[in-house]
């Protein structure tokens, strides 16, 4: 567990009283250099240019030199400025300490050294004050963006988005940009799916949130690379690399695919064992719809992570109905089959069985993510504008 200090709240700053309230959090690590320079040049924007109420937060992860006093005498000297101080060191379990205590209606952060330009944070909440989005990002790769930044990095950002758009089939087009904002109640949602404390941290918040179907505003931004970075590039990248190695186990898709391959062993088992006395016909339906019962359940809480015992009956009605289908995909199958040649051999029989298992798989799957296994909320939209 972390040891944190708080000092106290300080005043909401601009804004009437029932207006938005913002939390603006500044994740520091040892920067004692540019942390004054860069809290009140913050300061004075939000104050001149942001008509909500808002809150500066510096959360301190166990910086070493000089960065907790400097920003104890901040928080002291300008209102609105908050220090959140903690014993452990990440950015991720900094970010993740100040939004679990935030009750504001939208949270973000920017890097300490304010490489972005920061008349891109209006765009950037904007949309989420407005509920149009979920989560925003500023971004550095999309068009109408100014980057000045030298090669190699500018090769690295750009070789590690793509990374992520190959591997795990990201949508957005900058994971690692500094400047991002989340609306709370969508903040819920995400914080206990994300394991990662360090700068993985943003990359698995965008996949989850990509995952859970919530939308993602992108903002153009205008960025000056920091010379003085301390970033360990080779460190970071290996985390990265072993994170995204964990989010692809970790995916919906590949989940399902295993749950899948059990059941299908499964299947030519207990079809073997019926064939003798049920025929072909009869150890299809059998062996099919004791697969399709647990795969339903194991689908239920692998995949979709679903647990309890709410709309259990439901989504097994459901799944039976799919079962229905498969079972006609299948049965077709092997009638085709035994027209072509009255007398195949089990093996054939069981080939043809399971390719056609294989063919239902994707309706399967998308039967079971848009239907039953979908949340009850857009479930009743569907039926509303139906």
């Amino acid at each position: 567990m972390n040891s944190v200090t708080r000092l106290p709240d300080a005043a909401a700053s601009s804004g009437p009283a029932s207006s938005p309230s913002v939390d603006v959090v500044v994740p520091v690590h040892n920067e004692q250099g540019v942390l004054t320079a860069s809290i009140r040049r913050l300061h004075d924007y939000l104050s001149g240019a942001l008509p909500l109420r808002w809150r500066i937060v510096i959360a301190d992860n166990a910086s070493t030199d000089g960065t907790l006093r400097i920003a104890m005498a901040l928080a002291e000297d300008l209102p609105g400025v908050e220090l959140l101080a903690l014993t452990e060191k990440g950015r991720g379990r900094a970010l993740r300490a100040a939004w679990e205590r935030s009750e504001a209606d939208v949270v973000c952060y920017m890097d300490a050294d304010l490489s972005t330009d920061l008349r891109a944070l209006p765009p950037l909440l904007a949309p989420l004050l407005s509920e149009h989005s979920d989560v925003a990002i500023g971004t550095r790769l999309a068009s109408g963006a100014r980057v000045v930044r030298g090669r190699k990095r500018e090769f690295i950002s750009r070789g590690y988005n793509r990374l992520l758009h190959t591997v795990l089939d990201a949508q957005f087009s900058d994971a690692q940009c500094g400047f991002k904002a989340v609306r709370r109640d969508a903040l819920q949602r995400l914080l206990p799916a994300v394991r990662d404390d360090g700068w993985f941290f943003d990359t698995e918040l965008l996949v989850v949130a990509q995952r859970e179907g919530m939308r993602i505003h992108e903002v153009p931004v205008d960025w000056v690379d920091d010379p003085d970075s301390r970033v360990d590039i080779v460190r970071t990248a290996v985390d990265d690399l072993c994170g995204i190695a964990r989010l692809l186990t970790e995916a919906r898709l590949i989940r399902f695919m295993a749950v899948g391959v059990v059941s299908t062993i499964a299947y030519a088992l207990l079809y073997l064992l019926l064939r003798s006395p049920l025929g072909p016909e009869g150890a299809n339906a059998l062996a099919l719809a004791m697969t399709a019962v647990a795969n339903t359940h194991a689908n239920r809480r692998l995949t979709f992570g679903i647990s309890g015992r709410r709309d259990l009956l439901r989504q097994h009605a459901m799944g039976a109905f799919v079962y229905v289908l498969t079972l006609g995909l299948t049965s077709g199958a092997l009638a085709v089959l035994h027209r072509l040649d009255p007398g195949p051999g089990r093996a054939l029989e069981l080939a043809v069985l399971v390719a056609a298992g294989i063919c239902a798989t994707v309706t399967r799957y998308m039967a079971l993510r848009s239907w039953v296994f979908a949340p009850r909320s857009v479930l009743l939209h569907a039926k509303g504008t139906a």
